[in-house]
């Protein structure tokens, strides 16, 4: 448990992280929140928990559109900015998501893979558990995960990314169940290293998961469109869950 408790608290919490991530399309995002939210029929004055909202972009968006929005992280560096865009009906809190949450809310979004981090799938299970105790009685959860078959038939063994004159070396694996991509970069001459570590949870997987945390499985899409999900083809495991 160590090691992956040391690759999400340090690495999320390092600007190297969002350099390496800033050009992820917002637009596809939002597209993905509005699609959400007209097909869940959610009325405006049901409030959402954005869970592992990182910087509170897409938080933001759905204040935005009206909802009351909680957005929460464990990185106390991506709180900290977050906290400058909050109001009276967006907050912002630290949160580690194994964690029982002091709040309820109508509905959970759990975004672009923000899962799957523990070795223990009891943790897993803790993080699905406290999503159900934090739903409201007709409330409803989002988990927008990868589809594993996919991204592991087309898995990228080693690539180099360029972002504001710094290099990332990225080597990527299958071990251990899990999906691993070691990043290595250098800045001013001192050698840096970080990994990510996520789960290859399939969707049986996440079946068994649902039932031990009491949630039921409503809606299975495989990309933001909200398409049908085809385990050979989709890039997503989109679930709608309810209690």
């Amino acid at each position: 448990m160590e090691n992956t408790k040391t690759w999400f608290s340090e690495w999320f919490n390092t600007r190297y992280y969002h350099i390496l991530y800033k050009n992820r399309n917002n637009d596809e995002a939002k597209v993905f929140m509005q699609n959400l939210v007209s097909f869940l029929k959610l009325p405006k004055n049901n409030s959402i928990l954005d869970l592992a909202c990182g910087k509170g972009r897409h938080s933001i968006f759905l204040n935005t559109l009206g909802y009351p929005v909680i957005g929460a992280d464990l990185s106390e560096n991506s709180i900290d900015y977050a906290n400058q865009f909050a109001n009276s009906t967006l907050k912002f809190i630290v949160q580690d998501m194994r964690k029982p949450f002091s709040i309820k809310v109508d509905a959970v979004f759990n975004m672009f893979t923000s899962f799957g981090y523990f070795d223990d799938d009891n943790d897993d299970i803790k993080v699905l558990q406290n999503i159900e105790t934090c739903l409201n009685k007709d409330g409803v959860a989002v988990i927008d995960y990868m589809n594993v078959k996919k991204v592991i038939k087309n898995l990228v063994n080693a690539e180099v990314i360029e972002r504001d004159d710094i290099e990332f070396r990225i080597k990527r694996h299958l071990t251990d169940g899990f999906i691993t991509k070691e990043i290595n970069l250098t800045e001013d001459g001192e050698e840096l290293y970080f990994q990510e570590r996520v789960k290859a949870i399939d969707l049986d997987k996440f079946k068994h998961y649902s039932k031990q945390a009491n949630l039921k499985i409503k809606h299975i899409f495989g990309d933001y469109q909200l398409s049908e999900f085809d385990i050979e083809n989709s890039d997503r495991l989109i679930l709608i869950l309810t209690k």
